[in-house]
Parts: C-alpha cells; structure tokens; sequence
C-alpha cells in the first residue's frame, strides 16, 4: 500500500508559499449571502455557545466528569469548517470537540449523554468529553493525546487516496500540536504521498498557559507547512463566513488536486484550558478584547446592521436553542448509565484472542 502510494505522488514540485488573510480582507458582503443561511450559521453558533455553558454547569454540579474542554469564543471557527465540508467527508479532532461533534451532525442529545457517561452516548457513555466518535457521520474522534489524531487521519486520507475515492479527510488540532513529532511526521508523509488532508490549526494564542510567541520560533502557523511544501493560508476564526471560505476554498482543492493544505484559524478562547483552568495566566487586557470581539455577539451585531435578524427572529432563535439545549439535557439526565460488564465491549473492533477482561480488584491469575 505504501509503495503505491509514494509512487503516485513521487518527486512534485509544490509551492511553498503562505497566504494570510485579515479580517478585514476576508470578511464577505452580508447583501451577497441569502438570508437564510446567515440566520442558519447564527442559530449554529448560539446553539454551540448555549450548549458549552450548560455543560460548564453541568460540570460544577458534578454530572460531568473527567477532564472537559469548551468550544466557548470558537463557535465562528466551528460553525465555518463544518459548514465546509461535505457529508461524506471525514473529520478528526482533539479534545476541545462537542461543537465539531454538533457541527458534524451528531445530536446534542446524544453528545450530551456522552458528557454525562450515559449508555445513549455518542460513544455509550465510555468516552466522555475527549472521545467523541461517530462512523454514520464520520467524525472519527475525538482525542485526548495531543496530536494523537493526526496520524490517523493522515491514514485516512491515505485510505481515500489508495480506494481512489474522492472524500476529503480535515484534521482539527489546537496551535501546541505544531510542535510535537506526529506534527512533522504527519505532514511529511501528506506531502509525500499528496493526500487529500486539511490540516487545520486552531490558534488561540496559547497552548494550555504558554503563548504561541514563547513555544513557537515561526509563530505564524500557517507558514510552518512550508517546510513541507505545502501550502498555508490564515484566517480570522471570529469571522464564520471567512472561516467558511478560506475552509471551502482548500477542501475543494484537496479533493480536485489530491494534495494536503494548512489553514490557521486564530479564534481566542473566552475560558481557560479546561473547565477548572481559572486562566491567571491572561492579563485582564486580553480577557477584555476577548469578551469585546465575541464572534458571536459580533455576529449578531453585523446580521442587525444588514436588517437580516430583528428582535423578534433573535428571540425566536433564542428559545428555540434553549429548548434544544435544555431538552438535551434532560435527555442526558435520563439516560441510564453502562452497564459494567460492557466495559471491555469496544476496546478492539473485531475480537482478539486472549484478550483480557480483567476488572479492578480482580485477582491477576484466576483461581
């Protein structure tokens, strides 16, 4: 399979080059978009920032536990890769994904039963938070290990590429993913073998408590594909029809050039880390510009200028995702927990032979 592949790709020039947009290059006309959809992508947005608070409550209560992470100030950046991709496209993520979940298709009930443990869970309530996965609409993960995805949805686009499909894999990480090895390795390999893969890196400025500037000798993420001849391009993650743009743009060449691409999404995270990172590490000038270029209230804000949204359709919008939300809760709450003795059900996808079944407390050697 390899050969094959490398020999496909083999020996083609590429352009190293970047690109970089701003927002205010990148930002499309309101009057060129129907309606219809912006109010769409609104309601996406509104839905995934309702639902992270309630899960950050639900956490404080403890019916979420384990290690959780928000997609709280990312919602533009969510809402504008999901919408670029097709149904049948395959998405890889890390640990920060319940909205990519959402975006991909999975019901926020079915998510939010996952965040409690529940058995109606996306993943049976065995995954939790980081461990989102769904093979009806492809969203392969969900992962906790940092860079973790990254070899495997690089095998994935090389799966697509071996079949001669015409899918396209996108592969979502955090911008501390740059710089560990499956990074260089990974995107090695895509260039290589031109696979259809989009890397996408979502920097928001730090990597847990360290700024990108102190970790980073290129801090301009988009431009470290260079080293591997692939091309790079950055957007502004609070505008969510630039993100859609610069994302469709590349996915489609993905698949019409079967070759890898890089796109940089900056989207400031509103909270810390996880749902218990206090973030002291952020002076209180940057919590400030955070809260002041919300991507969704600036959403909101340019869709009332263009006379799209009036208070009415926003209060419409408003209650129809608290009810969802609400409803995806109480869903959760009703769902039973698993069973015990399933634990060991998906550990591999076909059987294993002396696969061990052990539980805590159970004596190493049966008697």
């Amino acid at each position: 399979m390899a050969d094959t592949a490398k020999a496909k790709g083999g020996g083609t020039a590429r352009s190293t080059g970047g690109r970089r947009r701003t927002r205010k290059d990148a930002a499309p006309d309101l009057t060129s978009e129907r309606p219809e959809t912006l109010l769409d992508y609104y309601r996406q947005m509104l839905l995934i920032r309702r639902f992270e608070e309630r899960t950050g409550q639900a956490y404080t209560q403890a019916r979420i536990g384990g290690y959780c992470h928000l997609n709280l100030g990312e919602e533009a950046t969510v809402v504008g890769l999901m919408t670029a991709l097709r149904e049948d496209d395959y998405l890889f993520t890390n640990y920060r994904d319940h909205g990519y979940a959402i975006g991909k298709g999975m019901s926020p009930r079915t998510v939010m039963a996952e965040l409690y443990g529940r058995s109606d869970g996306v993943s049976k309530g065995w995954g939790g938070s980081m461990h989102m996965y769904d093979t009806e609409t492809r969203m392969l993960g969900g992962y906790g290990i940092v860079g973790g995805q990254l070899p495997l949805a690089t095998g994935a686009a090389l799966a697509i590429s071996y079949r001669g499909g015409d899918e396209v894999v996108m592969c979502q990480m955090g911008d501390g993913t740059t710089n560990i090895g499956a990074w260089h390795e990974s995107l090695n390999i895509a260039s290589l073998w031109n696979l259809p893969i989009v890397f996408v890196v979502v920097n928001n400025f730090t990597g847990m408590g360290t700024t990108v500037e102190k970790s980073s000798a290129e801090p301009e993420l988009y431009k470290r594909g260079s080293a591997f001849r692939i091309e790079g391009v950055r957007v502004d993650g609070r505008d969510v029809l630039a993100v859609r743009d610069a994302a469709a743009d590349l996915v489609e060449r993905a698949r019409s050039e079967q070759r890898p691409y890089l796109l940089e999404a900056t989207s400031y995270r509103m909270k810390g880390h996880s749902v218990v990172d206090p973030a002291k590490y952020r002076t209180e000038e940057q919590a400030a510009e955070a809260r002041a270029n919300d991507p969704v209230a600036s959403f909101e804000a340019r869709l009332e200028e263009a006379g799209i949204l009036d208070e009415e359709k926003k209060k419409e919008i408003a209650e129809a995702v608290r009810d969802e939300v609400a409803d995806a809760a109480d869903f959760a709450e009703n769902s039973p927990h698993p069973e015990v003795s399933t634990l060991f059900d998906y550990t591999y996808a076909t059987p294993v032979a002396n696969e061990s079944r052990r539980m805590p407390a159970d004596p190493v050697f049966a008697e």
